[in-house]
């Protein structure tokens, strides 16, 4: 809580990508003085589409970011100090896409096909799944939009539940014309978004980054009880970005977004990554060769709220 008369503590906060739904409660926790009232004078720097927000943290460019699960594992390997602090996706949003009219209605249907997958931080789990499986597909980097797959360029495509599966909807594909394969009905439940900093700063700032963590979970909890403020919010923030704005894509983002920070059914407190995810993720990696010995869960994961109430 802020003391009247006291200066504000600065702290740069980098979401993984640009404005958009994805990450409201950070939006609503700023634009309802949450921070302030945290005694906190927070800036949101957003990456440019070709940034890699690891930089801005190893940098000092930003003080907090959020980032996938998986990528920043990877970082950390690569020797970026950072820990998790708090983590808010409890669920994974990643699935396959493919027409229904192209008979690709089981994993076993993939082989020999053409699929289509992000960079960084997308490509690592879809591979594991189906190289496990002993599964070949001729994989193709996305940069950016669903239209190879609207064009019939790929057989399959990698798209989050909340984003890039509504886009292919918004572009003429109707639900009933899609065959879908959820991640985490396969055994690979792997959660995306947390809270990172890095260890020294953590350290010598425990405190902010602890009033950090509180108002944007109060911002969280604002945005899923005014949704139409929210999106109203989110909206206009990425006009001022001359982003394209589709309000009906933001609000089944917002509200795909709100259900995978669902943690109860887990036996969770809020904002605590379960071990077994951790250990999950470490062992996929490891698999694949894209990291070496971990830091270990106690190390890696140090939630500042760890009494959070349920």
């Amino acid at each position: 809580m802020a003391t009247a008369g006291m200066p504000l503590s600065r702290l740069v906060f980098t979401p993984h990508w640009l404005p958009q739904a994805q990450f409201a409660g950070y939006y609503v926790a700023l634009d309802q003085g949450f921070y302030e009232k945290a005694g906190l004078d927070v800036h949101i720097l957003h990456p440019s589409a070709s940034d890699d927000t690891m930089d801005y943290l190893k940098s000092g460019k930003a003080d907090i970011i959020s980032h996938f699960l998986v990528s920043a594992l990877i970082a950390r390997t690569e020797g970026i100090d950072l820990v998790n602090v708090g983590q808010l996706s409890q669920h994974s949003a990643m699935l396959f896409v493919s027409r229904k009219a192209a008979g690709i209605n089981t994993l076993d249907d993939f082989e020999g096909k053409t699929a289509g997958v992000w960079l960084a931080g997308f490509g690592e789990i879809p591979r594991s799944m189906l190289e496990g499986r002993e599964i070949a597909v001729q994989w193709y980097p996305i940069l950016g939009t669903v239209n190879l797959f609207m064009a019939g360029g790929i057989d399959i495509m990698t798209v989050m539940w909340y984003n890039e599966y509504h886009q292919i909807y918004l572009n003429g594909l109707n639900h009933d014309e899609l065959n879908t394969f959820f991640l985490s009905d396969y055994g690979y439940n792997i959660p995306e978004d947390g809270i990172y900093t890095l260890t020294e700063t953590l350290e010598s700032r425990r405190d902010e980054i602890r009033r950090f963590t509180e108002a944007t979970l109060k911002g969280w909890d604002y945005a899923a009880e005014n949704r139409e403020y929210t999106l109203n919010l989110v909206v206009s923030l990425m006009r001022n970005y001359n982003l394209p704005a589709n309000m009906a894509h933001q609000r089944w983002m917002l509200d795909r977004i709100l259900e995978f920070q669902e943690y109860k059914t887990k036996g969770l407190t809020r904002t605590l990554l379960c071990p077994r995810d951790y250990d999950d993720t470490v062992r996929i990696l490891q698999e694949r060769g894209l990291m070496g010995k971990p830091c270990g869960y106690s190390v890696f994961h140090q939630p500042v709220l760890k009494d959070s109430v349920e």
